[in-house]
């Protein structure tokens, strides 16, 4: 991924991220997904992902999501895990992700997400500063 900035973390896979065969039950790395968007608002953003949901009553569901599952994954293999903006609008974005273990790619995902406001369940703009924060992480084109 080419871009200004792009939300880099790691983690390791768990016994609980596993199959009975020892590798990543595929909604698992859904579950990771998530985990790395928390993590993005939280330390990329620096927009506490709790305070975005239960104070501001903003969320910001899947509309659209791809997935390519290109590899095995087992327990105690490390996952790097990447993600960066494709594209930001009014009221929604797109992001792609990628998790790789020792530069083998393993998972590869492009997802929408609306803002939506937890009152109402309507698409909401993009709070101003939220939206500041994500440009800096929007991929060159």
């Amino acid at each position: 991924m080419v871009s200004a900035d792009v939300f880099e973390v790691e983690e390791g896979v768990r016994f609980a991220h596993c199959d009975p065969a020892g590798i990543v039950f595929f909604p698992q790395y859904l579950v990771m997904l998530n985990t790395l968007h928390e993590r993005w608002f939280d330390e990329g953003l620096q927009v506490p992902y709790a305070h975005y949901i239960a104070v501001r009553r903003l969320g910001l569901p899947t509309v659209r999501l791809e997935c390519d599952f290109t590899a095995v994954t087992r327990q105690g293999e490390r996952l790097r895990q990447r993600l960066a903006v494709a594209k930001l609008g009014r009221t929604s974005l797109e992001l792609a992700a990628e998790f790789d273990c020792g530069g083998e790619l393993r998972a590869r995902f492009r997802q929408v997400l609306v803002c939506t406001s937890l009152a109402t369940h309507k698409s909401h703009p993009l709070p101003e500063d939220l939206r500041s924060a994500m440009t800096r992480y929007v991929r060159a084109a």
